[in-house]
Parts: structure tokens; sequence; C-alpha cells
């Protein structure tokens, strides 16, 4: 069944009671933060409108978005040399970026010693997470990346987590960035039209954010 649609004069309030308590929208948004944002987008006329109810009830369209992905600042152990099969044309202009002396610095890898959680520090001394000291495992040198050449602003599949994909672009300070976007166990459904209008209305990808959030590669992708 269809996410529902205001009926012709409809109230807005009701409508949203009536949205939120369909049975299939309970099954396919069982998070209610998440079903009350598609079902204010399908009342919403101009995103403006849509923000200020969302901001009302505590919700956010902004520029950051945790179900779309993260950003990172790239580092000698988060770079990924992707194949040239992994990368994906969505469209924008590329550049090649050359990895250079500043990421092959040394980076001091110490371990959780009960999740084994591996965290990098550009310093060695003793570090402490959750009141336990991490246990120190090595360097991790990255020197043989150096030279190596990525491609911005082209999105790669990363089967290895942390998203279905990630992509290079530069923040506004010029900087180098790896964004991480994509729910890895699911598959975008951007050929069913509710499903895409739904995704989209929900993060408001009508202004969809700069190129080194995530909300802007997840609404390239739908």
């Amino acid at each position: 069944m269809p996410i529902p649609k205001p009926e012709k004069n409809e109230d807005k309030q009701k409508f949203v009671q009536r949205c939120m308590s369909n049975e299939t929208m309970k099954k396919d948004y069982p998070n209610s933060d998440q079903r009350v944002a598609v079902c204010l987008g399908q009342t919403r006329t101009k995103s403006s409108i849509l923000d200020s109810v969302l901001n009302i009830l505590g919700l956010s369209m902004g520029t950051h978005c945790e179900e779309c992905g993260t950003e990172e600042e790239l580092t000698s152990h988060n770079l990924v040399l992707p194949n040239e099969s992994d990368y994906i044309d969505f469209g924008e202009p590329t550049e090649e970026y050359t990895i250079d002396e500043s990421m092959a610095k040394t980076k001091y890898e110490y371990m959780d010693p009960d999740t084994q959680e591996v965290f990098y520090f550009d310093q060695k001394r003793n570090y402490k997470k959750n009141n336990k000291y991490l246990r120190y495992v090595g360097e991790a040198k990255a020197s043989e990346y150096q030279g190596k050449k990525v491609k911005l602003n082209k999105p790669f599949r990363t089967p290895d987590g942390p998203k279905k994909f990630s992509v290079y672009v530069k923040n506004e300070k010029g900087n180098v960035v790896k964004v991480n976007f994509g729910d890895p166990n699911m598959k975008i459904k951007k050929n069913i039209p509710e499903r895409r209008k739904s995704f989209r209305a929900r993060h408001n990808c009508d202004n969809p954010g700069p190129k080194w959030k995530a909300r802007y590669w997840s609404c390239k992708a739908w």
C-alpha cells in the first residue's frame, strides 16, 4: 500500500494522526520520529514550512543526518585505495588527488582489550577508554600510500564498511575528507516512487546541503 496522502481540505494535524496510525506506515517506519517525518513530508508545500514543523517537534532535516552516514577527517588508518571497478559515476565533476607526505605520517595503534575496538593516535602514550587503559599494538605507517592517487567527488563501494559507499571530497576549508553513506544492509529502492518520495522528503533532498556531508550523497543516490 502506498504512503497515505492528505484528502482534499483535510486538516494537517488530523492527516498526520491518520498517517501515523496507518498499519503499513507502522511496519515500514517503526521508528516514530522517522514515521512522523515521512507523514509531514506528505503535507509539505515548501521545505521551509516542513523544517519549521520538524524543529517544533524536535526533529531536523538539517545538514547533519545520522541515518545518511558520517563524515570524517581523512587519515592513514581510514584511507582506502579503491579499484577502478569500485567507482560509481554520480554525474559529478571529478578530479584526482595525490596522497602527500602529511598522509604518510606515523599513527600509533591501540586496542580496547575487551571489545577489540581499534583506535589511532598521533602520539605514543597511555590512553584510556571507559576507565580502562588501551593496549598498545604498534606503529601504523602509511608511507606506502604516498604518491598514490584517488578521485574526488566520485563515490566507490566499500564492502568492508563502515557504510555501503564512501567518497572523497574537499570541505569548506579545502581539506580532503572521507564521507561514508548508504546502509550496507538495505537496497536503494528509488525505482519505487513512494519509497523515493518518502526518502527525499524525510531528508529534505530539495536542499541537500554541501558535498562534504553524507546527506548530499545519500540524496544523490536516491
